[in-house]
């Protein structure tokens, strides 16, 4: 007989448990001094004498009293076995982020750059996705793989923090960004593959052209997801001059409608950012829509094991009664 016990269901009755306590101390003590006394000339009528058996086992009679009332205290808590099993199967998400670092990621319509900006968020969404293996490619008027796709995110970070505007000629070659995440995506077993597209400008550079490599994302069942960054109207530049460092108001340029156009071809969505909140609100957008698919099944079976603790109180109190009326009748 399996008595294994996975929780109680009543439980507030254990605590009843406390009060046999004062009870046993109470016949401990009532009976420590038991003793009966009879007046006689001499022992020499005794010698030899022994406890009659009842004598010994008096005591008998209250431990089956105690120790069934505890049973029926347990029963009374409803002890249960709860039988279980837990099947899960994640299948992670594969994600090439694609981050525009042109000379107009510099601008200062976000606090302290664009750039700085969009790596800040980037990197937030990369630390909410420890289970996902994600990557970086970098372009301006080329692009370039910062980091391949990891789970080794740390690492991930630390090239993320490392890119700069100056690290390829300028330009902005968002055909040639795509599709080289498209590249590093094409052979993904993963259940999902994903490109995030960052870009403040226009396509100016580049020897694939933006709809193109739209064209290949989606042959290979890849969703982009594309960010316009900047704000309406006009931002501040930063301007090397002779003098030093000045800022010119320049004309906001976004490729919307080529972005829009991206998105919509494989499955994505087109978002503008034009301050801080809304970029973070984005990736949090996006966090959303590509979650890691779970499956998930569970099964639970609770079995009531209290009959056991009622049936034995039950035989220990028949057991009491029978004995107390029979062997234990003439004791005192």
């Amino acid at each position: 007989m399996n008595l294994g016990i996975d929780t109680f269901a009543n439980p507030e009755f254990l605590w009843l448990l406390i009060g046999l306590i004062p009870l046993i101390v109470w016949y401990v003590l009532k009976h420590h001094h038991y003793d009966p006394e009879l007046k006689t000339s001499g022992l020499q009528a005794f010698e030899g004498y022994k406890h009659s058996w009842r004598i010994r086992f008096r005591h008998i009679l209250f431990i089956f009293r105690i120790l069934a009332v505890g049973l029926m205290l347990v029963a009374l808590a409803r002890p249960q076995k709860k039988d279980s099993w837990h099947q899960s199967d994640s299948e992670g998400i594969d994600i090439m982020m694609a981050l525009d670092i042109s000379g107009s990621m510099l601008a200062e319509d976000f606090k302290p750059n664009r750039l700085e900006a969009a790596k800040d968020m980037a990197m937030d969404f990369i630390a909410d996705r420890p289970q996902d293996r994600i990557g970086l490619v970098i372009f301006a008027g080329e692009s370039f793989t910062q980091c391949p796709l990891t789970t080794t995110h740390q690492e991930l970070m630390r090239l993320f923090s490392a890119v700069k505007t100056d690290m390829l000629s300028d330009g902005t070659a968002i055909g040639n960004g795509l599709a080289t995440s498209v590249n590093r995506l094409k052979d993904s077993k993963a259940a999902s593959k994903v490109v995030i597209l960052l870009s403040d400008g226009v396509n100016n550079s580049g020897a694939v052209s933006p709809l193109t490599a739209a064209e290949i994302a989606k042959k290979f069942d890849i969703r982009v997801y594309t960010i316009g960054v900047g704000s309406e109207g006009t931002a501040p530049f930063p301007v090397k001059t002779a003098f030093g460092t000045r800022y010119q108001n320049m004309e906001v340029k976004i490729d919307e409608e080529v972005l829009t156009e991206i998105a919509e071809m494989t499955g994505g969505q087109y978002f503008r950012a034009t301050n801080e909140q809304k970029l973070k609100k984005i990736y949090e957008e996006i966090d959303k829509l590509e979650k890691t698919i779970i499956k998930e099944k569970k099964y639970t079976n609770t079995e009531e094991r209290f009959f056991w603790f009622a049936f034995v109180a039950a035989l220990l109190l028949i057991a009491e009664a029978i004995l107390r009326n029979t062997l234990f009748k003439q004791m005192p």
